[in-house]
């Protein structure tokens, strides 16, 4: 028997987890340095699927497959393809950066009070989400892929709730009741759409017999099971519900900024570029594979709710005051590209959808760890109270540049590549639509500018005249992150011959083919 290494992948971090939590509270520091080999042994491990992982082999590759609930056809089944591997591969990429970036987040803050902070609950529970998001990455059986999608709802919960941005901390009086109101609405939000989701995964038993997501397929592709269409357009819709609240998708999208602007910059992060991935990757995954002929009749709407969150997370960026909800606004059209390219039923738009969710996971990454050292350093979050800071730290300055150009997708940086595929592919069948779209390019830009401007430009404000550049922890942060938005700017290859041959598996079950140039033949 195999060493089965995706079940290692995803029991390592829960493994950690339990162990990080059963640290002495004396020893808060042993505690970190736990959760963060343990975050460094998950890498290696998802290296070493990488490395095992043959782009031209079967599409699903180190598989395994085991009894569960035998009685309810329930499997744990569990195998990677190519958009599977790279996302996989991204969040065991991320998660040591997190938990470096959040070393003193979790601190106590008045030892003995109410406002204590328990350190080694704050590292277990993100190693508890890693865990969870990694396996449903990995799940190909319906059921199995339900309870972690879920699962990872708790531990988030605890994470905006229970640990603030320090930014309030002792300074708003609300600052608690804000906190559990974020926590609360991501948690209903989130918990509506899995409920609606669950509902969808018992009428796909009662139709399919089972839970297997290759068995069902197969199914459906050699019609030895043939959905009534209505059927099949009820089992999409409650499928697709639930993957767009966790998008998020306009207009299900207003849980995420109040919870990115009240999580800690870590705690953002891990929202919007690791737990948000799973409602994107799913929909290519479930939605595509099981209801090929739902996503053809949805696609039009979903195409139009794409462009809104597109113009609208960008319009409010735009006016928005607080850093971290401008980062969250910014995020919401970003997923409107993603969601776009997944629709737009083109290999162009699903392969710039994939390496989309990639390169906003780096990107945002980095944009939301390096405000988050500019706000524990002022203690605000408010643009208005920032001004000349690049002559103060010029190197927290110049990376804040290099995630905000990121963001707006300059060309020679990573999420450039990805936008160019996702509008290519989308003009290609849908021209209107990928016309439209491009406003939301326009408006990244002045949001991105607008920002540094007016917290990095211009005279030094003397509440920022002491503040300290970049440290030694923070910069081997931001550093890997920055030659990473370079790199895949400059040489995207490397993910672009993973995730296609997965792309083009997508396009075949939705029986799809790339449209024609209608250019007229040269005489």
């Amino acid at each position: 028997m195999s060493f089965p290494l995706l079940t290692a992948t995803a029991a390592l971090p829960a493994i950690g987890a339990i162990a990080t939590a059963a640290v002495p509270a004396a020893r808060r520091t042993a505690a970190k340095w736990l959760a963060l080999l343990v975050s460094i042994a998950t890498l290696a491990l998802a290296i070493a699927v990488l490395v095992r992982f043959d782009p031209d082999g079967a599409r699903y590759q180190l598989t395994e497959s085991h009894a569960w609930i035998a009685d309810f056809g329930v499997r744990y089944e569990l195998g990677v393809d190519g958009i599977g591997v790279a996302l996989l591969a991204l969040t065991a990429l991320l998660i040591p950066f997190i938990i470096l970036a959040g070393w003193h987040d979790a601190d106590p803050l008045e030892t003995g009070s109410r406002r204590w902070r328990p350190t080694q609950g704050f590292f277990a529970l993100i190693l508890a989400v890693e865990a969870m998001v990694i396996i449903s990455f990995e799940a190909t059986d319906v059921f199995l892929f339900y309870i972690f999608f879920e699962a990872m709802l708790i531990p988030m919960y605890f994470l905006i709730g229970g640990f603030g941005d320090r930014a309030h901390a002792g300074t708003d009086e609300n600052a608690a009741a804000q906190r559990s109101y974020a926590a609360v609405k991501f948690l209903l939000y989130n918990l509506v759409g899995g409920l609606i989701m669950l509902a969808a995964v018992i009428g796909l038993y009662v139709v399919a017999g089972n839970f297997s997501l290759q068995e069902i397929a197969e199914a459906r592709a050699n019609g030895t099971l043939d959905m009534a269409t209505n059927t099949e357009r009820w089992l999409f819709l409650g499928f697709f519900f639930a993957f767009a609240v966790k998008a998020p998708l306009w207009p299900l999208h207003t849980w995420l900024p109040n919870a990115m602007g009240e999580a800690t910059a870590p705690v953002a992060v891990l929202i919007t570029a690791v737990v948000d991935k799973v409602g994107t990757f799913a929909m290519l995954r479930f939605c595509l594979q099981l209801f090929p002929e739902a996503s053809k009749w949805a696609t039009p709407a979903i195409l139009v709710l794409a462009v809104i969150s597109i113009i609208y997370g960008a319009l409010l960026a735009v006016g928005q005051r607080d850093i971290k909800r401008l980062v969250a606004y910014a995020s919401i059209s970003h997923f409107g590209f993603i969601i776009m390219g997944i629709f737009a039923m083109t290999s162009q738009g699903q392969s710039g959808a994939t390496l989309y969710m990639v390169n906003h996971g780096i990107s945002t990454a980095a944009l939301m760890l390096v405000a988050g050292f500019l706000i524990s350093r002022r203690g605000s979050r408010l643009i208005a109270d920032y001004g000349g800071v690049q002559k103060v730290a010029p190197v927290l300055a110049g990376t804040f540049l290099i995630g905000g150009l990121a963001t707006l997708s300059l060309p020679g940086l990573a999420p450039f590549v990805s936008e160019f595929l996702v509008l290519v592919g989308t003009f290609a069948r849908y021209p209107v639509i990928g016309i439209i779209a491009t406003l939301g390019i326009v408006l990244a830009a002045l949001y991105t500018l607008v920002l540094y401007q007016r917290t990095m430009t211009g005279p030094v404000k003397p509440e920022v005249s002491a503040m300290p550049d970049l440290r030694v922890r923070e910069l081997v942060v931001v550093a890997p992150l920055v030659v990473l938005l370079i790199f895949l700017g400059v040489y995207p290859k490397p993910v672009t011959d993973i995730v296609n041959p997965a792309v083009k598996s997508t396009m075949s079950d939705v029986h799809k083919k790339d449209p024609k140039p209608e250019v007229e033949a040269a005489k």
